[in-house]
């Protein structure tokens, strides 16, 4: 019984609370009630913390879209994070490419020009979508993880004692009222004619103005130390921009570095597609294909990203002259080639072999020796040496 007279006071008092700072808000937004302002460094601590929560989110948001630009992968990534699991990894889409290019490479023929050039390609996209995962998993862990903890920890606790604040400035300005109001009601009773209302109406609203000044040195006490509070943990709001600079460095870090492997990645790739011939047959041996403009192997920056006629397929024009010629040259072998059977030689990429042609031989092989070994070699896996 005792248990639920303290319930039901304690509730009525919530209720009363709840009630009387509804009413100071609404009198203020009607300019009936007087309100009382937060100091100006308060202001401007809560000016920042808010700018900041706004900043972070868009910067956090936009990071995510520039990470994961499909929004699908992104709602699959936050269910799966929520639910504590890990999501199903997925080739991304330069994955995804390089196992295309390679299949169809492997499908025309490593040995031709066009299958071997798809097969190199598709082998960059796969690094290149390698360094995007390690990308974005940097990206996650050391920049988007510390803004998304400020979002769902910090900021959330400096709200929760902003709120707070606003509530015991609200128990504050109505308990102003209230001490005003019963000054005004005294004063009116001090002035009534009759001798016995005025002693009866002094007594009770003097009495209501003692209750009303304790009152307000109780919200006042409790407004300046919630103010207090709310300060101080506003103040942490520098410290969490100093925090962000550097997580911010780690994302461009993360960023050059993964720029830096993928140039390195199409410049060894353009290296290599230099090295093709710039006359050869098609699969079908039926049609020749017109030489393609080289691009110089130390091309870099935008000559080597906007000459798109210049995807190189050439090589030292020496390469068809040797099939004309009787004798044996050196070549240099430019990547590993496994031998598909007993009439072809393997090779180790940067040895050097001798090659020569024989009549009636597929325009797309040389013949090659090394040491005691011979077999047929694809001539674009080959740099003519002088």
């Amino acid at each position: 019984m005792n248990i639920m007279d303290f319930n039901v006071k304690k509730l009525a008092a919530d209720a009363g609370t709840f009630l009387s700072r509804a009413v100071q808000f609404t009198e203020e937004k009607l300019g009936q009630a007087e309100k009382t302002e937060l100091d100006a460094h308060l202001e401007n601590l809560l000016s920042k913390a808010e700018c900041t929560k706004v900043w972070t989110e868009k910067i956090m948001k936009q990071t995510e879209v520039l990470l994961q630009p499909n929004p699908n992968a992104r709602i699959e990534e936050f269910v799966y994070e929520k639910l504590d699991r890990k999501a199903p990894s997925r080739l991304n889409n330069p994955e995804l490419l390089g196992q295309y290019m390679i299949d169809a490479g492997t499908e025309f023929g490593p040995g031709t020009a066009y299958g071997n050039a798809l097969i190199k390609c598709g082998e960059t996209q796969k690094r290149i979508g390698t360094a995007e995962r390690e990308l974005i998993q940097t990206s996650a862990l050391n920049f988007l993880t510390p803004l998304r903890n400020f979002i769902e920890g910090d900021y959330k606790t400096i709200a929760k004692e902003r709120k707070l604040l606003q509530n015991k400035r609200l128990d504050l300005d109505a308990a102003k009222t209230r001490l005003k109001k019963a000054k005004a009601a005294e004063t009116r009773a001090s002035h009534l004619n009759s001798a016995r209302l005025e002693g009866d109406n002094i007594m009770i609203w003097a009495e209501e103005v003692t209750k009303s000044e304790q009152e307000l040195r109780i919200t006042q006490s409790e407004f300046d130390r919630q103010a207090e509070i709310t300060r101080l943990l506003l103040e942490g709001i520098s410290s969490t921009h100093a925090h962000h600079l550097r997580c911010l460095n780690d994302f461009v870090e993360a960023q050059m570095t993964y720029y830096a492997q993928c140039y390195q990645y199409m410049l060894d790739l353009q290296k290599q597609l230099g090295s093709f011939p710039s006359n050869y047959h098609c699969n079908n041996n039926q049609t020749s294909v017109a030489p393609v403009p080289s691009v110089s192997s130390n091309a870099i920056g935008s000559s080597a990203l906007t000459s798109a006629s210049g995807l190189g397929i050439t090589s030292p024009s020496n390469l068809p002259d040797l099939r004309e010629r009787s004798g044996s040259r050196k070549a240099r072998v430019l990547y590993d080639y496994d031998a598909a059977n007993s009439t072809e030689l393997s090779l180790l990429a940067d040895e050097v072999i001798s090659v020569y042609s024989v009549a009636g031989m597929d325009p797309d092989w040389l013949m090659g020796e090394r040491g005691g070994q011979r077999g047929r070699v694809p001539i674009t896996y080959l740099e003519l040496l002088n």
